[in-house]
């Protein structure tokens, strides 16, 4: 998507009041809603292509546009230079982002869970690694009740690798720490003094052997890859 192209549909979105929630829009300056309007720019974009495309042909290849779909405008909210967002708008901005995000979301879970097959998950020997990938981003982008029902069912299935052992040990720690316990992979990150640290993790000693079991690289080179650089939080 070209920068020419976005600021071209994002004058489009924001002459017909897209974008935005009345109510978000209310508090922001043109000038921020043209820097948010990417997002909008991004869903867009994914809907018209994904309406020229013929229905998909199976379960697979529907879960692909749905990643396509959820990926697309936080990709471009990841993108927006917030430092040019005046500080009394940034919690609106992303409130008008989030509420363009959120409808896809809950689209996505509610189509998940009416696809579900017999076994409980999508099988990367049924399905493809691609879409197991997918349904697990739409999952991990949806609230406790959820991760609460499928940490059970993905915790066997990545032990005979028909699941990557990454998405469930992230959805694990992801579960755990919001529910107040420790995790048990490494995954979760807190910010501290301007900087990513780790959550609290359960018996550290053993970390690195438990995700080995998974198929994940030690927990120093992991650090370093993901968190070595400039304070980013």
């Amino acid at each position: 998507m070209t920068a020419r192209w976005i600021a071209l549909l994002a004058t489009i979105l924001l002459a017909q009041g897209v974008g935005a929630s009345a109510s978000a829009a209310a508090d922001l300056s043109r000038e921020t809603l043209m820097l948010i309007a990417p997002v909008s720019a991004a869903i867009a974009k994914v809907r018209a292509e994904q309406a020229a495309l013929p229905p998909p042909k199976d379960d697979a290849e529907k879960l692909l546009r749905m990643r396509d779909l959820e990926q697309a405008p936080r990709a471009a909210m990841m993108a927006v230079d917030f430092q040019k967002v005046p500080p009394a708008e940034r919690k609106a901005a992303y409130t008008a982002m989030w509420e363009q995000i959120t409808p896809i979301d809950e689209a996505n879970q509610k189509a998940v869970l009416e696809m579900l097959p017999p076994e409980g998950w999508f099988t990367i020997s049924r399905y493809g690694k691609e879409a197991s990938r997918a349904a697990f981003l739409i999952v991990q982008h949806g609230n406790v009740e959820l991760w609460r029902r499928f940490v059970p069912v993905l915790e066997p299935l990545a032990a005979m690798g028909e699941v990557e052992g990454s998405h469930f040990a992230l959805m694990y720690d992801r579960l755990e720490t919001m529910e107040g316990r420790k995790q048990r992979y490494g995954s979760q990150m807190s910010c501290k003094a301007g900087k990513w640290v780790p959550a609290p993790i359960e018996a550290p000693e053993e970390l690195d052997a438990r995700r080995a079991k998974f198929g994940m690289e030690p927990y120093a080179g992991y650090l370093a890859k993901n968190f070595s650089g400039p304070a980013p939080c």
